[in-house]
């Protein structure tokens, strides 16, 4: 197997980001143009966003996305920065004919590894309402292996959708506590539990989870610092930077092509501001 130990400092670095006293907040990317834009805004580290990544490419998101496009964005991405990059893997690019394939999920990892990225989000949603929590934290274990072999401290956010889904709607907590557990002995490094924004909660998530516990949020969302108040380590915003990007692009549209009005048009950058973000000296 290709090692990539060359990536270890990088790695270690986007561990480090987890330990620090403030919160890793990701405003998630598509693209090498989103990339630039986040890294110049001063991000400390970059991370894709699945949804994103399928609408730009033209696929609905949950699972459509072909591997393959993934990839091609991912690398991209990650050789125009050298900030350490995160990729959405979704449930791992795995299911051949239905079934699930773990050759298929080394070969995404090691595709990863590839492409220059030191961290994945892998989450539970493969099957109704999630996957089964031993058969998920035999997979993750799977990906730990696997980088292990390439010679990558890859650091493995494991996301599970207990809130999101729906499906537990009594049980969620002790649910997201069972699953988190299991999947950090699996070898899972931190906990992304979207679809609660409830301080309390996630308090007391925080307290039972022992691992970095990873937040989405969005318009209407308790502020960063109180996030990290309740214990939050890292905060992510997924698709809604590509839902407020199209939404300019949606806007500008219907102005040109109703009245003929540029004003949706004003603050966009110059030209050469958007050249510059790709010059390479």
């Amino acid at each position: 197997m290709t090692t990539h130990s060359h990536l270890g400092p990088l790695a270690a670095a986007f561990h480090a980001l987890h330990a620090d006293a403030e919160p890793l907040v990701l405003v998630n990317v598509w693209d090498v143009a989103s990339a630039r834009l986040v890294e110049e805004a001063g991000a400390a580290a970059l991370a894709t966003s699945s949804s994103a990544l399928s609408w730009s490419l033209g696929f609905p998101d949950g699972n459509h996305l072909p591997r393959e496009l993934a990839m091609a964005a991912l690398s991209r991405i990650a050789a125009s920065t050298a900030l350490p990059v995160t990729a959405d893997i979704e449930t791992g690019y795995a299911n051949v004919d239905g079934a699930f394939d773990d050759g298929e999920l080394r070969e995404t990892v090691r595709r990863v590894l590839a492409s220059g990225a030191v961290g994945v989000n892998f989450e539970d949603s493969g099957e109704e309402p999630l996957t089964g929590v031993e058969e998920q934290a035999r997979r993750i274990a799977v990906v730990r292996r696997t980088a292990e072999e390439a010679g990558v401290d890859l650091f493995i956010n494991a996301r599970t959708d207990t809130y999101l889904s729906g499906g537990f709607p009594d049980t969620a907590f002790a649910e997201t506590v069972r699953r988190a557990d299991a999947y950090l002995a699996a070898g899972a490094n931190g906990i992304f539990v979207p679809g609660v924004l409830d301080l309390h909660v996630l308090h007391d998530l925080s307290r039972r989870i022992a691992a970095p516990l990873n937040a989405l949020a969005g318009l209407g969302a308790p502020s960063v610092g109180e996030l990290h108040d309740a214990g939050v380590r890292r905060v992510s915003i997924g698709g809604n930077t590509a839902k407020a990007a199209y939404a300019t692009v949606s806007r500008v549209a219907e102005d040109v092509l109703g009245d003929g009005n540029w004003s949706e048009l004003a603050g966009a950058r110059s030209h050469a501001a958007m050249d510059e973000l790709f010059r390479r000296d």
